[in-house]
């Protein structure tokens, strides 16, 4: 895979989290975060690597669309994986985080599983500090 192709799923991933906590904490839609994607406002980075390039918009829309339209039977996959957790005690970056890479794991066997769970673990360094991010890995897996 070029890295231009890798920079810009990664884009795209982190904008659907961001998205997807968006939608969860405000009234925005799926056609509303849809337009911030594809005009550039998602992801929200300080990182120049992540705000000088394009997003992988078929990616994009493949998290948010079945992490919204399919979230009940989403949100039911993840809380399976869940130990002496409920998905609604979660921080709700963190319910993003496992939302949208449930999605990516279900709706992208092209993508190596491998690949998914470090892209998602590292989002979730990029928000938290604490053991989150071996949460998440551990959720995932």
């Amino acid at each position: 895979m070029k890295a231009d192709e890798q920079m810009a799923r990664r884009a795209a991933r982190l904008a659907a989290v961001q998205a997807l906590y968006q939608m969860e904490m405000s009234s925005a839609t799926i056609e509303d975060v849809m337009a911030e994607f594809t005009s550039g406002k998602l992801p929200r980075e300080t990182e120049a690597s992540y705000t000088e390039l394009e997003g992988d918009i078929d990616l994009f829309k493949v998290l948010v669309e079945n992490a919204v339209n399919r979230q009940h039977t989403v949100d039911r996959t993840i809380a399976r994986h869940l130990k002496n957790w409920r998905l609604e005690r979660l921080d709700a970056v963190a319910r993003a985080i496992l939302r949208a890479g449930a999605v990516e794991l279900e709706q992208r066997a092209d993508i190596p599983t491998p690949v998914v769970l470090n892209e998602y673990v590292e989002i979730a360094n990029s928000f938290f500090d604490g053991p989150e991010p071996g949460f998440i890995n551990a959720t995932l897996e």
